[in-house]
């Protein structure tokens, strides 16, 4: 029996934008749902318990970091990767794709978000060693870590994730960057769908294997860069996609890939639109990858995002740089050393309600280890609830509203903190 299912209960009336519930063998999603990263199966500087407390439903992995360390047959024999952090709801891994590319790339954190420069097949971040080289059959890539020699293909991909035994998983896919040509990016989709299809077989083998662990739903990944009609074959060629031998289809998808991001709704509205087309009045969960920001989980909820998972919220705290509804700002600057008030007056996360601004100043000051952990708790609560409020207002009728309201008094962020 395949336990894992999406209702849509709510949907906005012109535009892609919907409400509903995914149901996995951990437990259920409200969505729309933002979804705390745990690379390495924590989230960093806080307790499972606590990610569970500030109102995270399920919790997202990589499988490129877990598979390098300390390996996913560990993690497998440990129970799966929710038994072994400790984590009662549901889970995610990804496939390892982005970190192979954009390590391979040597980006390491990020990939260009827009497509200012010449394009560049041989994109490589100034100053770093290549890591990685892509063929038609997998990638050949160099551990972060120590240097060795590693090879993923979409049966490795697949193998790592059934071990790591999440709910949700994703298709190993070939990550481009904005700058690639429009011919490399058409190479790529057409590599990245020759190997959905390679992961659908896969995952069919590997659950009739693994009948003593629960089912894991497999979401095909959507490239195809800043094209329409890239985008629109990617879903196309997902949306009707099935194992010829098992009749395996993919249970969801997610929208992956660098976004120019004054156009990411749009992008993601493409997505929706045909992938609505093939799914009819059985519609399957869309995650965007990567977005955390409220200017764009507000356009991803408009364009019929259901989830999205982001390190942001976490990255910024460790950096002593906090979420309020009016912006983000860093707490260890001058203004913040005698400010006797909690980061957010409005915010019922646990660090607003016992502690100051003052207080956390001084422990990124003193670079005290509780600095990161109280900030984490705060801006995770903070992403969590706003998404949150925007599926309440969904449902509600009054999205339209409450996203003119709160971009109106939101200042984005300087992109260089």
């Amino acid at each position: 029996m395949n336990p894992f299912g999406f209702e849509v209960d709510t949907r906005l009336p012109d535009s892609p934008g919907r409400a509903g519930v995914i149901t996995t063998p951990h437990g259920p999603i409200a969505t729309p749902a933002f979804i705390p990263v745990g690379t390495k199966a924590t989230v960093k500087a806080v307790l499972p318990d606590t990610v569970a407390g500030l109102g995270g439903q399920a919790v997202l992995a990589n499988a490129y970091h877990l598979y390098l360390q300390p390996g996913s047959d560990i993690v497998d024999e440990a129970g799966g990767l929710a038994a072994f952090m400790n984590w009662r709801g549901p889970t995610f891994t990804d496939s390892g794709g982005f970190q192979v590319m954009s390590l391979g790339a040597g980006f390491k954190k990020v990939l260009a978000m827009n497509t200012a420069g010449l394009a560049n097949d041989d994109v490589i971040a100034e100053g770093k060693e290549r890591r990685a080289l892509v063929d038609d059959d997998g990638v050949t890539f160099k551990s972060h870590l120590d240097g060795t020699q590693h090879r993923f293909t979409p049966e490795v991909s697949m193998r790592v994730q059934h071990e790591l035994g999440a709910d949700i998983i994703f298709a190993f896919d070939e990550l481009t960057t904005l700058m690639n040509t429009r011919r490399y990016q058409e190479e790529a989709l057409d590599r990245t769908t020759r190997w959905a299809l390679r992961c659908l077989s896969a995952h069919a083998a590997l659950t009739a294997q693994r009948q003593h662990r629960p089912y894991q739903a497999l979401f095909g990944v959507i490239q195809g860069a800043q094209y329409e009609d890239l985008r629109r074959q990617a879903c196309r060629d997902l949306a009707l996609m099935e194992d010829p031998d098992s009749g395996q289809r993919f249970d969801g998808f997610g929208v992956g890939g660098a976004l120019e991001k004054e156009n990411l709704g749009t992008i993601v509205g493409w997505c929706s639109d045909e992938l609505d087309r093939h799914d009819g009045d059985r519609p399957r969960p869309r995650h965007l990858l990567g977005i955390s920001e409220p200017e764009d989980v507000f356009a991803a909820v408009e364009a019929g995002a259901d989830t999205f998972d982001c390190v942001q919220p976490s990255r910024v705290a460790r950096n002593a740089a906090v979420y309020t509804d009016r912006g983000r700002f860093n707490v260890n600057t001058a203004a913040h050393r005698r400010a006797f008030a909690p980061i957010d007056e409005e915010c019922d996360c646990y660090t607003c309600q016992h502690y100051t601004r003052a207080y956390l100043h001084h422990l990124f000051k003193a670079k005290e280890m509780l600095a990161s952990t109280l900030a984490t708790i705060h801006n995770e609560r903070w992403t969590v609830r706003l998404v949150d409020r925007i599926r309440a207002a969904l449902r509600a009728g009054d999205f339209d509203a409450f996203r003119d309201e709160f971009l109106a008094g939101w200042t984005p962020p300087n992109r260089s903190n």
